[in-house]
């Protein structure tokens, strides 16, 4: 693509979710999740292969749908109240539109259909951008407005979520597949402690973004989109695997890396407002997920890739790519655990 169009396109995506981020007027809302969508499209169809522009399709369609439901869900608050202020959403039936506009938007169950197949017909790269930059904005809009959202209604999100997101994701042998159902469970962590701790939401989505950007770079540097070729990465880069393997740990949520540090917390929050049948339930969810990543880190450290003969180890050519960011990231996702009391506190 041509740098200078690259330039624009990343520029508008910035702009867009800028704007949403700093508006409290619905249609300065809609209008950034607009720019941010329409400049999307062509990094998503830029391959020109027809997967990616199935994939681009299927996201327009759906985002193009949840930002008409929006824009009628504030006009109709709009009517209703007189206000176009997001603080002043108070209409039942606006505000239900609302929140379930902003859940197929980011993908939250019973609306997730569409991100596993979306993920799956784009590169790593872009696939990364709508896992992490492109959830932003419409979390920005659901922070906003969540406390006129019913309690009860967020819960079941939270919970359909994290059990469909675990669920999805057993049997699948597509790496983007499994990072699309590993994001529809995490949105069901984030989604359910909004309405009791809303800087746990904005944690937990500061701490998916860094851990989903390991996963995503990690991938891009070995070359890997099945689970298959995983298989093949411990002879090529060693160094690289093993840290791979406690990334995919870190985003099932084990201790003592950082993904358990937001699970921990959210849970912790859930006990303390008398929630303990949810908080378990969230529990043995995160159970479910930890199996499928367990069995990347299997297929990764523990298994041989099959051979017809017996080969000496692959050429260890030097690549090209940029693996800074990924450096960066792979540190944050596995060592933030001890500042994890400080958290809290820097967040409020």
């Amino acid at each position: 693509m041509n740098p200078y169009v690259l330039t624009t396109l990343l520029s508008s995506l910035g702009l867009g979710t800028t704007l949403t981020f700093a508006s409290s007027h619905w249609l300065l809302a809609w209008m950034g999740l607009e720019i941010n969508t329409l400049a999307i499209i062509p990094l998503m169809a830029q391959h020109h292969h027809p997967r990616a522009v199935e994939a681009t399709t299927k996201y327009f369609l759906i985002q193009a749908t949840a930002a008409a439901v929006i824009l009628f869900a504030g006009t109709a608050n709009a009517w209703a109240t007189g206000e176009w202020s997001m603080a002043s959403v108070s209409d039942p039936i606006a505000t239900t539109m609302v929140l379930a506009a902003l859940s197929l938007k980011v993908g939250l169950a019973p609306m997730h259909f569409w991100m596993p197949e979306v993920l799956q017909g784009l590169d790593l790269l872009t696939g990364l951008v709508l896992s992490t930059w492109q959830k932003l904005a419409p979390f920005a809009l659901i922070i906003q407005t969540s406390h006129a959202f019913d309690p009860f209604l967020l819960t079941a999100l939270g919970l359909t979520s994290t059990l469909i997101g675990g669920w999805g994701g057993l049997n699948q042998t597509q790496l983007r597949k499994v990072l699309a159902y590993s994001s529809i469970a995490h949105m069901g962590w984030m989604i359910i402690v909004l309405q009791y701790a809303p800087h746990l939401t904005f944690l937990a989505l500061l701490m998916y973004i860094l851990m989903t950007s390991a996963a995503f770079l990690t991938l891009k540097l070995s070359y890997a989109t099945k689970i298959g070729t995983l298989a093949t990465t411990w002879s090529k880069t060693p160094l690289l695997t093993a840290t791979a393997a406690l990334v995919f740990l870190s985003l099932g949520g084990l201790p003592p890396l950082t993904g358990f540090v937001p699970k921990w917390l959210i849970l912790q929050e859930l006990a303390k407002q008398g929630l303990p049948f949810t908080a378990t339930v969230m529990a043995l969810a995160a159970l479910i997920s930890l199996y499928f990543y367990l069995r990347l880190c299997y297929s990764m450290t523990l298994t041989i890739s099959p051979n017809n003969a017996a080969s000496t180890t692959p050429w260890r050519t030097r690549t090209t790519q940029v693996s800074t960011p990924l450096a960066l990231f792979t540190m944050l996702a596995l060592g933030l655990l001890p500042i994890t009391p400080a958290m809290p506190a820097l967040l409020i």
